[in-house]
């Protein structure tokens, strides 16, 4: 379906072919004028604010963001703008981790608002400066893309938060979405301008951008892509409930690597992959790949760092000295917990709070000893939510200190203004616990920067009397739905929801010992140093071009509208069968074998009446009527429908249930596969099946004469899986000493004797044809799942049989194209009847015309 999410999305639908084997010359460069592109083939942006490339021996890594990681300021006197590089940003310190010799180039928007008539302008003292590319959006898109669609849409549905009233949360707005799109539109363009060659990745972070993979996989197939969440990735059920669900989900699959904080935020994207696309994913060697038209899609799962260096470089500094000295006398003698937050319904403030005031009313020994310090980032978006948490804060916060403060003790400091950076390096430092209490919360650094700060320095020691050799202490406590808490396992994990739960864990961080702080502090410092910033970002670029190496020995295909635009990723042989080059070379053969699945091939899957129609009937008895063919129905389905269903095909021949029953026309008998005669085998499976049939709503059992098929397509998607792959455990336990296999299809577990399968009825076939003199010099085969790749296997291999004259013509065709050891595909079954129908022009004229008369324009007459 053509989505209304952007006017120009109708751009994105192609169906050319991109061979990434053919030679390719490099990506488009960006000259510094502005407008100007190196290459006037390509796309590019018409804003007029393209900007510059370096010389094309430098690789880059293309760093992409909502926003840019610079300090701006306008001289109102002069007009100018001056630009900074703010360090305490990720995205600046991550390049640390990539190699010495790449370009870093930054892409997104400014924090503030450019005049349309000096955007030119800032865009070259940007590149040329900071190495950073402004996008510029107009003021109303930016208010519709980031405060109304990511804020107060995704953000909270990827939190957990729905609008299960109108009056609670705002309703999905598809206007709003358009604006995302609109959005992404633009941030992928300036990115296309930053590209300079083939080598290049791209590294887009977070959820405000995850329609760019799509964008840039338009344009640019070749490109390396990879994607960061820094937020939480919610459960399917939550997930599910957005209405552009797979839009989303589609333009990150056409990313190369994705990355979570945690397994648990990788989990419920996979499980969405399996639920919403029918994916399949698996582990190799340790990595994690979906499977996605033929690419393999990698996740990564490793939570972000902080920047160690930049962290002790600031705790030298003489006014965080100071301020560290200042804080420690004015809280000499108290236990000083320390909470770093921004104002928003997800952090927890208030319930932290809560549970101080908990810790103080039942431990009174506490009182006048513990001080909460509870510092409050200015928020980064605007609703009545955040004032709402904002009022409760501050009004829980004059409860307690009413309650149990005095003229001297406040037990709750409450920081709710703006702090310089060193001076909330000081407080890390002079702490003795630091609380995350946040209800949900992705990529939250404090307690890292907190342990980082708690090592301290030799000037820092020698303020307190300690000497160097001194053992540094700290004490975390931190929320289990944080994405740092699997990574900090000498922290006192709460469940924030349970006001019991904080002021128990508050009440044993005061009861520690100096022992234990110091344990916990090692174990915590040896990790956070470990796995910095640098680590992070070297271990996610490696992990980028290891996926990347693989993607491109395969000739690709790029199709879909709008967002569902995808690169179909194929052997390099795999193209689509068309009608002209197969009547060639069936009009200049002289005997042909016909090789034809049913379900999914000839009639639909989603067909609910499966008997064939009188136009099938009709070609398969042109075809069988011609007598240089050989023709075969090679089906899973029992012999008693097939029989029934093509009665009036005299000489059709029959492969029922994967070739365990094989006739050669109706007046022939059934020949039965001589390995599957011992069916006591179904006695010990039947009951077995049961079982998980009567503890698995929706599954069913078709019984067949050669085999027992457990069917879980209607069950739930993930129990479904989970019980299926149990019972085909089960089944080779109590099968091991029979005659049979397990195998697990496509929303099936089968038990079959062993010797039976269409690859081994179409080599029986091919043996009996040409033990008889009739040696095939034409091969069509055609068919849609599993079961039919071993019949192209086989259908392949029989070119190299010693006993034909010349090799023969091999047409191995999958309906769909994916992943096949087919060497054609078609697109579906209404085109496989429209092949049948073209070919058989060439036999229904034979009584007329010669064959070699039979023109393509006779047979496309016929078709149409």
């Amino acid at each position: 379906m053509v989505l209304n999410s952007y006017s120009n999305l109708l751009d994105m639908c192609s169906e050319d072919v991109f061979d990434f084997q053919q030679p390719l010359r490099s990506l488009p460069s960006v000259v510094t004028s502005p407008g100007i592109i190196s290459d006037p083939d390509w796309p590019s942006s018409n804003d007029g604010n393209s900007v510059g490339s370096a010389p094309p021996c430098l690789k880059r890594k293309i760093v992409v963001a909502n926003f840019l990681p610079l300090n701006c300021m306008k001289d109102e006197a002069t007009g100018e703008w001056s630009f900074a590089v703010d360090d305490n940003q990720l995205l600046v310190q991550l390049k640390d981790g990539f190699p010495i010799d790449n370009e870093v180039i930054y892409v997104g928007s400014l924090n503030v608002q450019v005049d349309p008539s000096e955007q030119d302008q800032v865009s070259q003292k940007l590149f040329k400066e900071q190495k950073c590319i402004p996008t510029f959006l107009p003021a109303d898109l930016q208010q519709q893309f980031y405060h109304s669609f990511c804020k107060q849409q995704l953000w909270p549905l990827f939190h957990y938060m729905l609008p299960v009233c109108h009056d609670k949360g705002e309703l999905f707005d598809r206007s709003l979405f358009q604006a995302y799109v609109r959005a992404n539109k633009i941030f992928a363009d300036k990115v296309i301008e930053a590209v300079n060659s083939d080598d290049d990745c791209v590294w887009v972070h977070d959820y405000h951008l995850m329609l760019v993979p799509t964008f840039l996989r338009k344009k640019l197939h070749r490109i390396k892509v990879g994607f960061f969440l820094h937020s939480p990735f919610p459960s399917s059920e939550i997930y599910r409930t957005l209405p552009v669900r797979d839009e989303i989900l589609k333009s990150l699959l056409n990313a190369d690597l994705i990355g979570f904080q945690t397994f648990d935020y990788a989990r419920h994207f996979l499980s969405c992959c399996s639920r919403l696309l029918g994916l399949n994913y698996e582990s190799k060697r340790g990595h994690i790949g979906i499977e996605y038209f033929g690419r393999t899609v990698s996740l990564k799962i490793l939570a972000a760092g902080v920047h160690v260096g930049r962290l002790e470089s600031m705790l030298k500094l003489p006014a965080t000295i100071s301020k560290v000295q200042e804080i420690e006398n004015r809280y000499r003698g108290k236990l000083v917990i320390l909470g770093v937050d921004d104002m928003d319904i997800f952090k927890g403030i208030s319930l932290k709070l809560l549970g101080l005031e908990l810790l103080l009313e039942r431990t009174p020994k506490l009182r006048g000893k513990v001080v909460l310090v509870q510092i409050v980032n200015p928020a980064r978006s605007i609703g009545k939510d955040v004032e709402e948490a904002k009022n409760e804060a501050v009004s829980v916060a004059q409860r307690i200190n009413d309650k149990y403060g005095s003229t001297s003790y406040k037990p709750v400091v409450l920081i709710d203004y703006s702090i310089p950076f060193y001076e909330k390096i000081a407080f890390y430092a002079a702490s003795d616990c630091c609380i995350v209490n946040a209800v949900r919360d992705g990529m939250n650094l404090i307690p890292y920067e907190y342990t980082v700060c708690r090592q301290g320095n030799e000037e820092i020691d020698k303020l307190r009397g300690a000497d160097k050799s001194s053992l540094h202490t700290s004490t975390l406590i931190v929320s289990e739905f944080v994405g740092c808490s699997p990574s900090l396992s000498g922290a006192f994990r709460v469940n924030p929801w349970s006001v019991e739960d904080v002021a128990d864990a508050l009440y044993s961080a005061a009861d520690l010992t100096q022992y234990e702080k110091i344990q916990r502090h090692e174990k915590h410092y040896r990790y956070v140093k470990s796995h910095d910033v640098a680590y992070w970002a070297q271990s996610f670029d490696q992990d980028l071009e290891r996926t990347c190496k693989e993607q491109y020995s395969r000739r690709c295909w790029t199709t879909g509208f709008g967002l569902n635009f995808r690169v179909i990723a194929l052997s390099p042989g795999f193209r689509r069968l068309s009608l002209e080059h197969l009547a060639s070379s069936y009009k200049k053969a002289n005997k042909r074998v016909i090789f034809l699945d049913y379900d999914g091939t000839l009639v639909p899957q989603s067909s609910l009446d499966k008997a064939p129609g009188a136009e099938l009937i009709s070609i398969l008895n042109s075809l069988c009527n011609d007598t240089k063919n050989t023709v075969f129905i090679i089906s899973g389905r029992g012999r008693n429908s097939l029989s029934e269903w093509f009665d009036s095909c005299e000489n059709l021949g029959i492969a029922a249930e994967h070739g365990y029953f094989i006739r050669w026309n109706k007046a022939a008998e059934w020949e039965i596969s001589s390995s599957g005669q011992c069916s006591e085998w179904k006695l010990i499976a039947d009951p077995v099946m049961h079982v998980y049939t009567e503890t698995t709503d929706g599954s069913s059992i078709e019984p067949k004469e050669s085999a027992l098929v457990w069917h879980y397509q209607n069950t739930d998607h993930d129990f479904g899986s989970c019980q299926a792959k149990e019972l085909v455990g089960h089944l080779k336990r109590v099968l091991a000493n029979e005659p049979v296999v397990v195998k697990r299809g496509h929303q099936i577990v089968e038990v079959k004797p062993q010797g039976v399968s269409k690859g081994i009825a179409v080599d029986k076939i091919i043996q009996a044809l040409v033990s008889k003199g009739e040696l095939p010099d034409f091969f069509m085969c055609i068919g849609n799942d599993r079961s039919d790749e071993d019949m192209f296997e086989s259908i392949n291999k029989a070119t190299s049989l010693a006993e034909l004259p010349a090799i023969p013509e091999v047409f191995a065709c999958s309906v769909g194209p994916k992943a096949s050891k087919a060497n054609y595909y078609v697109e579906g079954c209404s085109e496989v009847i429209r092949l049948l129908k073209g070919v058989t022009a060439v036999s229904s004229r034979k009584d007329t015309v010669s064959h070699s008369h039979v023109s393509t324009k006779d047979i496309l007459e016929v078709v149409s």
